[in-house]
């Protein structure tokens, strides 16, 4: 009998504590909020909405949603497919900082109010004032204290041996090397994706190191430190006169976040009905994926068909990567206030915008309407990947050439990148080879609303390295001399400055390599002076030299822009403000040519001696200028 009675007392003790684990267990527990999102948010906006995505098991049909916090009121609760969502639309006109309690029927929910470090006017973008430093956080340096394998993320390895797998650079170790940005002279730097994407390295050995496929909209990715490890970056990056900006992803989302799985509605993704069909558990292509065309010229096309706009539009990037559906309003305010948020929070100075005419164009001119409204001097530039100028022209903000207004500040000029790339490898000609092909490009200037907000390069992480597989170090002083004369944003790709090159031949990972010097056991360290290899010092010197001396020059930011047509293989461009002139001269062939310096009496008037900024030499304006094969002079007076 004693036994029976402690038997009895053994399952009864194991029942509760099965029934405790099951409490426990916020996946069995019915109308319990596991997360909300923003996961705080921020008094004293000019809008005082702000839309809670609420997460939990059941959570739509809770009865009702109370607050008693002062001067906070609810506009709205909205009730989405999905029952484990609940939209609620907060309004905190009149609300103070402090800690707000949600009651979601009897249950309590603690959120959080803060006060703004600063209003939304004193927020300053970055202009043409400023030279962007694009760098990809997986391959740029390793800070001390690195976890080669974070717990609680999907299976991936670290190997710097395969291009395509993460190599396990982070933040902290572009942090410890911010003196570095600033000796060099760059005045921005623009990281790669930061947030978290955590997906699977792939049978093929391939990983979302880039950043591009994110599963959390607010959560920086362990592998590269914390949400506070960004806010150091910054806040140390703006101690010593440096910029931060922000690469976002609105056109879609990366396979393993939490709406693949379970979409709050049914059109929360386009092409919805493949996403049901892989049951949100396939990556791999099935019978109703439809993946972009990747053509984007559709958007703008008046004579495009309904199919080309909608594998434009519609289609997935990859297959990888859903296609979030911008014009469903309740994603579309999701995704604006996610960008509201790192800003208040972290303190970026700028945006990038992935895929920019990928998504519905409504839904991200409301997007930048109401952040130039929050934010009157921040920036944001869209990636606009088509080469002809009146395309890319007709995205920026107030443009006649578009139907509807973009309110999108800055573009990126593909042509002056495709031209360029074609020009170093011809002779410039009397008519359309070479560096005429830049001054056929600069002649449409005239389409766009505001050219100095304009973003021009000559490389990036999707684009071969400018040197190729070379090192040819005229072609690239040639090409980095215009790109920090003319009437541009200029943007620079990490490892220019020290002849880094490759190729996407085999993988994109050959132009994405790691900067050397960046990660333990590096034997070259490129980062100082006496880690660089001869060819290299002197290419850091020459840019450095430039880009310091672009620093506060409003000779090239304010100036005006005058271009000749390239004459017996010279092209010159002039830049002039309040009696100064700078003169970009370059020599566009491979053999010597001459300046005819009575052509360009116009810009130089009585100047004479005038000194060359690459170099610290003194030319005689006098008389003709005899240029070396390949030569480049940018000249001040």
């Amino acid at each position: 009998m004693k036994r029976y009675v402690i038997l009895l007392a053994l399952v009864a003790l194991t029942t509760t504590m099965n029934a405790a684990k099951k409490t426990a267990n916020p996946s069995t527990r019915q109308g319990v909020v596991e997360r909300i999102e923003p996961t705080d948010w921020f008094v004293g906006m000019k809008n005082p909405s702000v839309q809670l995505m609420v997460y939990g098991r059941g959570i739509r049909d809770v009865a009702d949603v109370t607050t008693d916090y002062p001067g906070v009121s609810i506009d709205s609760l909205v009730r989405l497919d999905s029952p484990n969502y609940l939209l609620v639309y907060l309004n905190l006109r009149d609300a103070q900082p402090g800690t707000m309690i949600l009651k979601f029927g009897k249950k309590k929910v603690s959120y959080q109010l803060k006060a703004r470090e600063k209003s939304g006017a004193e927020r300053h973008g970055f202009t043409n004032a400023d030279v962007l430093y694009m760098l990809m956080p997986d391959r740029f340096a390793q800070g001390q204290g690195h976890n080669p394998q974070v717990k609680g993320l999907r299976t991936y390895k670290e190997d710097r041996t395969q291009p395509s797998l993460r190599h396990g650079g982070d933040l902290n170790g572009i942090r410890e090397h911010l003196d570095y940005f600033v000796d060099l002279g760059v005045t921005a730097l623009w990281l790669t994706p930061v947030l978290e994407n955590d997906s699977p390295d792939d049978a093929n050995g391939f990983s979302t190191y880039h950043g591009y496929a994110t599963t959390n909209y607010y959560r920086v990715d362990p592998r590269f430190g914390s949400n506070a490890d960004y806010r150091r970056l910054v806040d140390e990056a703006h101690q010593k006169g440096l910029k931060v900006v922000m690469d976002m992803i609105f056109n879609h989302s990366g396979f393993e976040h939490p709406w693949t799985l379970d979409p709050p509605t049914k059109d929360w993704v386009n092409l919805p009905e493949w996403l049901k069909e892989s049951g949100g558990t396939s990556r791999a292509e099935g019978t109703s994926f439809l993946q972009t065309s990747y053509k984007l010229t559709p958007v703008m096309d008046p004579y495009a068909s309904k199919v080309d706009l909608r594998e434009t539009t519609e289609g997935w990037f990859v297959p990888t990567m859903p296609d979030l559906n911008q014009r469903n309003p309740h994603l579309m305010r999701y995704l604006i206030q996610n960008s509201f948020w790192w800003i208040e929070t972290v303190g970026i100075d700028g945006i990038r915008m992935d895929t920019y005419p990928y998504a519905f164009a409504e839904g991200m001119a409301q997007w930048m309407k109401e952040l130039d409204e929050e934010y009157p001097n921040f920036n944001t530039v869209g990636e606009t990947w088509v080469t002809e100028p009146a395309y890319t022209a007709a995205w920026q903000k107030d443009s006649k050439l578009a139907k509807e207004n973009s309110y999108l500040k800055t573009v990126m000029d593909f042509s002056f990148f495709e031209k360029l790339n074609q020009a170093k490898n011809e002779e410039t000609d009397a008519w359309w080879n070479g560096l005429n092909r830049l001054y056929n490009s600069f002649v449409y200037d005239y389409l766009y609303p505001n050219p100095s907000s304009v973003m021009a390069f000559i490389e990036n992480h999707d684009t071969d390295r400018f040197l190729g597989e070379g090192r040819d170090t005229l072609a690239l002083k040639q090409a980095l001399a215009l790109l920090l004369t003319v009437n541009r944003i200029p943007q620079l790709y990490y490892g220019t400055e020290i002849l880094m090159n490759g190729t996407k031949a085999v993988t994109d990972g050959n132009v994405r390599k790691d900067f050397p010097g960046g990660f333990p056991g590096d034997t070259h360290n490129a980062f100082t002076r006496e880690g660089r290899t001869k060819a290299e010092q002197q290419m850091f010197q020459w840019t450095s030299r430039l880009l310091h001396w672009r620093q506060g020059n409003e000779v090239i930011t304010k100036g005006r822009q005058i271009q000749f047509i390239p004459f017996e293989g010279v092209y010159v461009i002039a830049r002039q403000l309040d009696g100064k002139t700078v003169l970009t001269v370059l020599n566009g062939t491979t053999k010597p040519a001459t300046m005819q310096v009575q052509r360009y009496a116009e810009v130089i008037g009585s100047a004479k001696r005038v000194k060359d900024v690459l170099t610290g030499r003194y030319f005689d304006l006098s008389k003709n200028l005899e240029l070396k094969p390949r030569q480049s002079l940018i000249l001040q007076f």
